[in-house]
């Protein structure tokens, strides 16, 4: 049965709508990012960029590194963008978009977010990298969709009651990342642990400005929350929302932080740009030895 317009909409050229791509402007390993412009500090590493397009907040490039195709794409900020966008990768290589039926043969990706982080630690110091074993969806985007078969029940039974979680905003839900992308990445230089995903930045994430939030003491619980060894080293707002859709839909997913601040104690890279552009090429030589 053909997937409706209405569902699956496409612009005049055929490309996927928010994305204005088509699926030979895509390769097997894709890099996310939520700044548009550290797209091009990803691809300026590249031996050549054969593809580059954006479409509001999403910009794509594809090219080679060390003779491994690549894409990069920003995704911009939050949970309801990379619903978006994971969405409409996956139609790009399991949907045949001129009959609008699902292909026999699925095509997983492997999808890897390169973003920066605060430290929930002090022994997690400023310019280390934080792989996100486990994403903590706290902003209720994955229960759109049927997770049961892909949540970490026990995780999510544990932190509700070690926070006293106010189930009116939503059953917290918890997704392991991706082992193959795991082995693949991982290092001693790597500290590893669960990473939040907040709905929101400000009142979301513990911030008060004018209004007052629903739990003051919210972070504080997160930062000595442990789960059999796995703790929350940090915060932010996607990660979990890129396991679940890649769990649910057959992809690899992996996200990775350079942490430029350590909340722990105070501190702050000397040189954040550094950091991040070190965990750029360290992604990027990783995937192309394989």
């Amino acid at each position: 049965m053909s997937i409706q317009q209405s569902e699956l909409i496409l612009n005049p050229d055929g490309s996927v709508y928010h994305l204005n791509l088509k699926p030979e402007n895509i390769a097997h390993d894709i890099i996310f990012v939520g700044d548009q412009d550290r797209v091009s500090k990803i691809t300026k590493h590249f031996d050549s960029v054969e593809f580059s397009t954006q479409k509001r907040e999403f910009k794509t490039e594809t090219g080679t590194y060390k003779g491994k195709r690549i894409t990069v794409m920003s995704t911009g900020i939050g949970s309801d963008n990379i619903d978006i966008v994971v969405n409409e990768l996956d139609a790009l290589v399991n949907i045949d978009l001129e009959t609008r039926k699902p292909k026999e043969n699925l095509t997983s990706l492997n999808i890897i977010r390169i973003g920066t982080s605060g430290s929930l630690h002090a022994d997690i110091p400023v310019d280390s990298f934080v792989m996100s074993k486990f994403g903590l969806g706290l902003d209720n985007m994955l229960r759109s969709y049927l997770v049961d078969s892909i949540s970490n029940i026990e995780i999510e039974d544990a932190f509700i009651g070690h926070t006293n979680w106010d189930l009116r905003k939503g059953r917290p839900i918890v997704v392991a990342g991706s082992s193959i992308l795991e082995r693949k990445i991982e290092s001693d230089r790597i500290h590893k642990g669960i990473t939040a995903t907040a709905g929101g930045f400000y009142g979301p994430q513990g911030r008060i400005l004018r209004l007052g939030i629903q739990d003051n003491g919210l972070n504080s619980k997160m930062d000595n929350f442990l789960f059999e060894g796995n703790r929350i080293t940090n915060l932010e707002m996607e990660t979990s929302a890129i396991y679940g859709l890649s769990a649910l839909l057959g992809h690899q997913a992996l996200s990775l932080n350079a942490i430029i601040a350590n909340r722990a104690n105070g501190t702050f890279s000397s040189d954040p740009y550094k950091a991040v552009d070190e965990l750029i090429e360290y992604t990027l030589n990783k995937l192309a030895e394989n």
